[in-house]
């Protein structure tokens, strides 16, 4: 090889390490860039646009955000985990672990009639539109199974848009089957994904549920009770399982919350409980739970 033929291949070879360098990438297409602990206020921004952006394209105005546990299924499958636990059980009695599971699975099965209430609501509020066009009023939840996945479903079988804010944890969490696709959303800071559960917030349904649903509820309250945002109506379905879970009055004999706080929320115990509570909230005080169309606000 000549001397001049060396020389060419010595630049293509200098030029391919450069092309191939993660300093030649353009920064937004630099993945590793972006990852860097010094890029998070440009991550919180990008998380917080892409939903909006969508969001507002797709003409969403407003919503009805439901909250609730992910492990409380179906009553079918809650049946079935009874099922397998019990045999798993009688193999080995004495196990205490085996006997805790079946009586967790006991627990869940007895709880497993709010997915049937959480479906039945989504149903309504899908039904309060006007088809899968109508972008007036729609279900969001968190996305993903379980209580989530009821109130997306039941807004789903009738047609209507539903919304899903999921979120990457270190076990995965896949969204699930009943939201809209193109109105699922993957989250990374919590943070952003309260924010949006807010945005277009018109009233918050919560269901029995754990940290995840309890972090969600007060933050919410407590932005009410601070006036950091409107007050919206709250409502907690279950009310046995929300005084054992959640005593408001003791805090308020504590002294830590005032007598009147208890008041930013109402127990509800079926779906048109929940609905009705909601359309006499707005209508108490004079307003509308749908944006622009004062008409549909009716108790029927």
């Amino acid at each position: 090889m000549s001397k001049k033929q060396s020389d060419y291949f010595n630049k293509e070879k200098q030029v391919q390490l450069i092309l191939e360098s993660p300093t030649y990438k353009r920064a937004d297409q630099d993945i590793e860039y972006l990852a860097r602990d010094e890029l998070r206020s440009c991550r919180l921004q990008l998380e917080f646009l892409k939903p909006e952006l969508i969001l507002e394209e797709t003409g969403i105005q407003s919503t009805i955000v439901v909250f609730g546990g992910s492990r409380i299924v179906q009553p079918s499958i809650a049946k079935l985990m009874v099922n397998q636990t019990w045999k798993t059980l009688k193999k080995d009695p004495k196990n205490p672990d085996l006997k805790k599971r079946h009586a967790i699975a006991k627990r869940i099965l007895a709880k497993s009639h709010y997915y049937e209430i959480a479906r039945e609501f989504g149903r309504i509020v899908g039904k309060s539109g006007q088809g899968h066009e109508d972008c007036l009023l729609v279900i969001m939840t968190g996305g993903g199974p379980g209580l989530m996945e009821a109130a997306n479903r039941g807004a789903s079988e009738v047609g209507a848009k539903t919304v899903g804010l999921n979120i990457t944890l270190p076990i995965e969490q896949r969204p699930n089957p009943y939201i809209t696709p193109e109105l699922c959303f993957q989250f990374r800071y919590f943070a952003l994904r309260k924010m949006h559960f807010l945005l277009r917030a018109k009233a918050l349904v919560v269901f029995p549920g754990g940290f995840g649903t309890f972090d969600e509820m007060f933050e919410i309250m407590t932005l009410v009770q601070t006036q950091k945002v409107d007050p919206l109506p709250i409502v907690l379905v279950g009310e046995k399982y929300w005084r054992s879970a959640f005593n408001a009055q003791f805090l308020v004999d504590e002294g830590t919350i005032d007598a009147e706080d208890t008041n930013l929320f109402w127990y509800a115990e079926n779906a048109q409980e929940i609905w009705h509570g909601i359309l006499r909230w707005y209508k108490e005080r004079n307003k509308s739970l749908f944006p622009g169309d004062d008409k549909k606000d009716s108790t029927e």
